[in-house]
């Protein structure tokens, strides 16, 4: 899948009043939305998205962070997608993160920041399919 990534803009960013601007910065760095909602994740539903996770000493408060507030996950699409999605949001912890990032810009801290990135070709795969369906996504969308 290579050319493909998701993003999903966490409930900070949404209560922040981020959406807008987030969006700007990443079709302005050339990647196509495919697929885009807001959702209100259940505690099961972000147990199995971040099951990856779940033997982590941080794994409870990210749930209860990712199910505090409406999330917006995206799908897209762009060559060398995950790896250049994850240099535009920068690095996890915003102090560490590279002026410009997402994050540098607008995070508050390591556990509050604003987005995810999927971190693999494979990763993104699953994480794609864990919001959308095979018909949810735009496959002739060509501007």
């Amino acid at each position: 899948m290579g050319n493909r990534t998701l993003a999903i803009i966490k409930p900070d960013g949404v209560k922040k009043d981020l959406i807008g601007q987030i969006i700007t910065k990443i079709t302005g760095a050339g990647f196509k939305i495919k697929a885009l909602k807001m959702v209100k994740l259940t505690k099961d539903s972000a147990g199995g998205f971040y099951e990856v996770h779940k033997e982590r000493p941080f794994f409870n408060d990210l749930i209860e962070y990712m199910t505090s507030g409406p999330c917006v996950p995206i799908a897209l699409e762009k060559d060398n997608a995950v790896a250049d999605f994850r240099k535009l949001i920068g690095a996890t912890d915003p102090a560490q993160a590279e002026d410009g990032t997402i994050r540098k810009l607008y995070a508050a801290s390591k556990a509050e920041n604003v987005i995810h990135g999927s971190d693999s070709d494979e990763n993104a795969a699953l994480e794609i399919s864990h919001f959308f369906p095979r018909k949810e996504l735009l496959e002739n969308y060509n501007s």
